[in-house]
C-alpha cells in the first residue's frame, strides 16, 4: 500500500483507530532515537551552551518577547 493510499484511508477510520495509529507512530519515533545528524546538532548546541550559558534566555523571557510582538 502506498503512502497516498494510506493517507486516503485515514479519514475512513474511527477516531479510536486513528488515535491508536498515532500512538503507534509516536512509539516508533521514540524508540528509534535521534539520527547521527540530530545527535551531532544536539552535541553542538550543548557545547555552545556550555561555553557561554549566559548567552541564552529562559523560556519565560522568550515567550514574553514574542507576546509583545503580537
Amino acid at each position: 500500500m502506498s503512502k497516498a493510499e494510506i493517507i486516503a484511508e485515514l479519514p475512513k477510520l474511527t477516531s479510536e483507530d486513528r488515535s491508536d495509529i498515532l500512538a503507534r507512530l509516536w512509539q516508533m519515533e521514540e524508540s528509534s532515537g535521534p539520527t547521527a545528524r540530530e545527535k551531532q546538532l544536539l552535541d553542538e548546541a550543548q557545547a555552545a551552551y556550555d561555553a557561554n550559558p549566559n548567552a541564552v534566555s529562559p523560556w519565560s523571557e522568550v515567550e514574553a518577547r514574542l507576546r509583545r510582538r503580537l
